[in-house]
């Protein structure tokens, strides 16, 4: 039993590190956002900064997902009866991992459609418009707020691309894997009420839009003109926190509102992990 605890907190401590250092290097990359830094005998030094941005992201998301399998895999063998052991002993069969996974993936290509980071420009043609080597990509290390730079340009074809910004791509990761976890959970949670659905909805529809807070406006432009539309753009811009604030919380609660339908009134587990 104190081996598993302490598995558990290593995994524990694995996610935290992870998301700590994300937000150093978010904090850290925003000193050089200053366009007077960025000078001809900058740029070169900068350029480099901004491949180790992403390299160390990359390795802190490595860390989240090894920190999340162990603390998850730790919480089944231990098979507790607390509500994160019955979300973990939920998620642990075949068929929610199945779920998990197609709504992960699924969820993250329609974020990326709305969020802006692929794009799809019929009207412009990127080698024309400019000057674009197709395909090709670079990483732009400067201008923007902290945690929209260093962003990532990727020319796929003459209208296709990609726009990876760093707020945008955890944000994307974030909430795509706590839609699919609730999924995952909502697949064996049968009874769980109206009210806990309902939930569950409006924080995967909010969580949607948080990624990019001009997403909204794209839409409602469609329907009340472009002008309206950036208007509005502008206006859910400010409002980017209130959305984060809507659905992360609600996607982080909902799997434990559907943990205690799923609870037997000993405290174990009603699915088998198996």
């Amino acid at each position: 039993m104190i081996k598993t605890d302490k598995n558990t907190n290593k995994g524990k401590k694995l996610i935290i590190i992870g998301f700590v250092t994300i937000a150093i290097i978010f904090l850290l990359y925003g000193r050089y956002q200053d366009p007077e830094l960025l000078t001809p005998s900058a740029i070169e030094s900068i350029q480099r900064i901004a491949y180790g941005f992403y390299i160390i992201l990359t390795v802190s998301f490595g860390g989240i997902a090894f920190g999340m399998y162990r603390y998850h895999k730790e919480k089944v063998e231990n098979k507790g009866k607390d509500l994160s052991s019955i979300i973990a002993l939920t998620t642990w069969n075949s068929k929610s991992r199945k779920i998990f996974v197609i709504t992960f993936i699924g969820y993250g290509i329609f974020f990326s459609l709305v969020s802006g980071t692929l794009v799809y420009q019929p009207e412009v043609n990127f080698s024309y418009h400019y000057g674009a080597t197709i395909p090709s990509g670079f990483i732009a290390p400067c201008c923007d707020g902290p945690g929209y730079m260093p962003k990532i340009i990727i020319y796929l074809t003459e209208h296709i691309g990609l726009q990876i910004i760093p707020i945008n791509l955890v944000l994307q990761v974030i909430v795509s894997y706590l839609v699919g976890l609730n999924s995952a959970i909502a697949v064996n949670a049968y009874t769980i009420s109206k009210k806990g659905r309902g939930a569950s909805s409006v924080g995967a529809i909010a969580g949607l839009f948080i990624a990019c807070p001009t997403c909204a406006g794209s839409f409602l432009s469609i329907f009340i003109g472009t002008a309206s539309g950036i208007a509005l753009s502008i206006a859910l811009t400010q409002l980017q926190t209130l959305f984060i604030a809507i659905s992360i919380p609600i996607l982080l609660v909902t799997p434990y509102i559907m943990a205690k339908k799923l609870r037997n009134t000993d405290g174990s587990c009603k699915i088998n992990p198996n």
